[in-house]
């Protein structure tokens, strides 16, 4: 195994925003590809409970752009302002949650014109369950969303992963016909990126959020 292309994809996938090829089509076989491996994931119990709904009709999307929007808009004026102030106490890490925010207010004026989004979806609804079963639910799909976004990573696209519309979940269910039965896990906005590469993040090194033995 190739350590190195493998440390390289681990380290370098990122949630893209500004660097979405708006214009560029996608091939649908290279998505069946990606979603293929992307089941390959851990599920909890291999009850395989996941499914995914695609949106690329040009109606629907912007329906769901309108409805992200408007959860933008609710973040962004209660949510991020508390972030910030957070972030104050953390000195550089504020420096780096402006960009972020820019990219993010990037992604909402521009949602409409993704060419695809992906809902990671699995059987099943949180509310009823413990919190065992919450952890199981969740751990039986998000694995899949990240594997697919290694996937398609690989293959020249990039995906910005995104849970602002399930501030709006039932009305995307309505328009996506999603069964009430079914927990919507995710969002993945899909396309093409601009540029050569991507570099590792800025993160709080893992050496000072590990505890052995004890916390």
């Amino acid at each position: 195994m190739d350590l190195e292309t493998v440390d390289k994809l681990l380290t370098t996938t990122r949630t893209v925003r500004r660097r979405l090829d708006l214009d560029k089509p996608i091939d649908l076989d290279i998505i069946a590809e990606c979603l293929e491996i992307a089941v390959q994931a851990p599920t909890g119990s291999n009850e395989q409970g996941y499914h995914f709904v695609l949106v690329k009709d040009a109606d629907k999307r912007a329906a769901l752009a309108k409805l992200y929007r408007q959860a933008w808009n609710r973040y962004r004026v209660h949510a991020i302002p508390r972030a910030i102030s957070r972030s104050v106490r953390l000195g550089p890490r504020l420096a780096r949650m402006r960009p972020v925010g820019a990219s993010a207010s990037y992604l909402a004026r521009h949602f409409h014109q993704v060419p695809l989004y992906i809902i990671p979806c699995v059987q099943g609804r949180v509310e009823t369950e413990s919190e065992l079963m919450q952890a199981s639910l969740y751990g039986s799909i998000l694995p899949a969303a990240w594997s697919l976004m290694l996937a398609l990573r690989a293959r020249g696209l990039g995906a910005a992963w995104t849970t602002l519309h399930l501030m709006y979940a039932n009305e995307v269910a309505s328009l996506l016909d999603i069964p009430p039965n079914i927990t919507q896990a995710a969002l993945l906005a899909v396309a093409h990126y601009s540029g050569e590469d991507f570099r590792p993040a800025h993160r709080v090194p893992a050496r000072e959020r590990t505890h052995w033995d004890s916390w």
